[in-house]
């Protein structure tokens, strides 16, 4: 039976579309409710008879509100830790309460080809770094941005950005998506909203305002739909039981081991830490990444608190409760990097011209310098405050975040437990030595039988192939290669048969040859069928593994064109841009293509989930 045979005449590509996006997200008896729907709203079509009221269609038919949208509703998103993908659900759940269908699409999968024909279009989507997109976005962003995009006229649009204001190009993402969609004719539904890392408040608001912007004037009052959200191009986003454990409400991980990994005469220190998930439920697969929710240091605390004259036990607003300082500074806030809303706070309560100046919107690269060159404990020496309370300086004050750590393990060879490789972040500031606070706690306070708060983050776009016959070629540098353990761990226990190849960098083979031992097991194993490593300070001129790729470019090429899948992990900086410079130069040279053929190249490898990249 034909696709047209099975639907019946008259409907068109994108009603089948449409229906078969929301037919792969119903639930059992979700089926059989919408049929009694269309039933009833055949009826009343075929007889002409006049609507009954709103939610009864005909006798015996469950109440229902009819969509309360003529107009089409996508929900955009593009993400790099999944924050992005949870609020496009709640999105779309407000919406659907309101009687609207949405559909959701990730940027990474969704049809440009698609865009002239949208309607009402909703963006969130994160920004990477000084402002690129996230990994998994880039294609849209280079289409949207790119000479191929469509003229928009019928297109009403709302972007939600979302970003970390310490940075200098904060929500830079959602910035360049708002400009160019203006740009292109659509238009603005509500002015752009930009969120900090603690977005929830804001996020919501906008999630409530913008519902309300897209239904109709005479659409019913609230209504939920049968359930399920229509994805386009990805898993779907239906409702499903939520997980025990997650970012408001984390797990408590005993740590089971500790050490370094790192040799002597280092010039870093990358530990080697487990953690038990014994009894948590929680479950992860290769590529996901460990949310952990550190304490600051006690003694920068306890510097704090004597700097400003405070008391620790002086109660203030944290986490919804009201906490003593000392434990709200050590838990609830974020004491160590200086943000824009601290330094219009400060600027305020003291009165400082250098600091009111770096309030202004044209100062945004002096102030970004001045937040990498101090922190909260150097301003308020630098700039002193009398006769402060604790509640007003607590104001000035972050939420303490998360901090996400590549999983380093499988659960297939390590049921219960996650791995992290964790490069401890150490370095000299105004005189002081300073740490970085998640690095700084897992090396210096998470000893044996200590507990960790962390919950799971699911990385969708850093997947091993679904056929475990598909060779896999994975580039890393320094902790960028905790992925790996975990890639080759699951595919030992599952006896995969495809051919590994694994291209690792550091400083010096003797005291940083991470995981070596294991690496060389696997090799004599045959689970990693090939290994390349780059030592940059071992040699003159430095090599790096970029160096090692164009040195093999011949079976890079090879493992390619035979369908193998690449991956790259480590520092966004550099590393990857540079990787992917190689990687485009091998293909041109390889595959006798100009440049630009081999940059669609890599593209198409992107969209097909053949290259993906977990840099940061």
């Amino acid at each position: 039976m034909t696709k047209m045979e099975f639907l019946g005449p008259g409907l068109s590509n994108e009603q089948w579309e449409r229906i078969s996006g929301l037919a792969v997200s119903l639930k059992p008896g979700q089926a059989l409710w919408l049929s009694g729907y269309f039933a009833g709203l055949d009826f009343n079509l075929r007889t002409l008879e006049r609507p009954a009221e709103p939610g009864q269609l005909s006798p015996g038919l469950p109440e229902v509100v009819a969509p309360a949208a003529t107009r089409t509703l996508t929900i955009l998103f593009g993400t790099e830790t999944g924050n992005g993908k949870a609020l496009a659900k709640t999105l779309a759940e407000a919406a659907q309460q309101r009687g609207l269908a949405p559909v959701v699409a990730d940027m990474a999968d969704y049809k440009t080809r698609k865009l002239k024909d949208e309607q009402d279009l909703l963006v969130i989507t994160s920004t990477h770094g000084e402002g690129d997109p996230p990994q998994s976005a880039v294609a849209f962003f280079e289409f949207l941005e790119g000479r191929k995009a469509p003229k928009l006229p019928d297109v009403r649009f709302a972007v939600l950005a979302l970003g970390d204001s310490t940075y200098e190009k904060y929500c830079e993402g959602g910035k360049r998506i708002d400009r160019r969609l203006e740009a292109l004719g659509a238009a603005r539904l509500a002015p752009r909203v930009d969120c900090d890392v603690d977005y929830d408040e804001a996020a919501a608001a906008w999630i409530e305002s913008i519902v309300l912007e897209v239904v109709p004037a005479d659409a019913p009052a609230e209504s939920r739909g049968p359930g399920g959200v229509a994805v386009r191009g990805a898993a779907t986003l239906a409702p499903s039981a939520p997980a025990a454990f997650d970012k408001q409400n984390p797990f408590a991980a005993t740590v089971i081991d500790n050490l370094v990994l790192t040799g002597r005469g280092s010039s870093k220190e990358t530990r080697h830490v487990e953690l038990s998930l014994e009894g948590s439920n929680l479950v992860y697969e290769p590529g996901d990444a460990l949310g952990i929710v550190p304490r600051n240091d006690p003694s920068l605390v306890e510097n704090l608190l004597t700097t400003l004259s405070l008391p620790a036990g002086a109660p203030v607003a944290a986490k919804k409760q009201s906490l003593p300082l000392a434990d709200a500074l050590a838990s609830a806030f974020e004491i160590t990097a200086v943000t824009p809303r601290f330094i219009e706070h400060w600027a305020q309560l003291s009165g400082a011209s250098e600091l009111d100046k770096l309030r202004a919107a044209d100062q945004a690269q002096a102030r970004a310098a001045f937040m990498h060159d101090n922190h909260v404990i150097d301003v308020v020496r630098r700039f002193p405050v009398k006769g402060l309370d604790a509640e007003t300086f607590a104001r000035g004050l972050r939420p303490l975040q998360p901090r996400l750590y590549s999983i380093a393990s499988s659960l297939a060879a390590q049921p219960d437990e996650a791995h992290l490789t964790v490069s401890a972040v150490r370095y000299d500031l105004h005189g002081e030595p300073r740490a970085g606070v998640a690095s700084g706690h897992l090396a210096a306070r998470a000893d044996i039988d200590a507990t960790l708060p962390v919950y799971i983050q699911a990385n969708t776009h850093f997947r091993l192939p679904k056929n475990d016959d598909a060779a896999i070629i994975m580039i890393g540098a320094g902790t960028g290669v905790a992925p790996y353990r975990a890639f080759i761990q699951d595919r030992e226990a599952r006896d995969a048969g495809g051919k590994a190849w694994l291209v690792f960098g550091e400083r010096n083979f003797r005291s940083d040859f991470l995981y070596q031992v294991e690496w060389q097991q696997y090799l004599k194993d045959g689970v990693l069928s090939r290994m390349n490593v780059a030592f940059s300070r071992d040699r003159t001129p430095k090599t790096y593994v970029q160096d090692r790729l164009r040195e093999n470019a011949r079976d890079i090429y090879a493992w390619l064109e035979d369908g193998a899948h690449i991956y790259v992990c480590g520092d966004a900086a550099h590393m990857a841009p540079d990787v992917h410079a190689a990687l485009t130069d091998i293909v041109a040279a390889e595959g006798g293509l100009d440049q630009a053929a081999a940059t669609e190249y890599l593209s198409n490898l992107q969209r097909d989930h053949r290259y993906q990249r977990d840099v940061y």
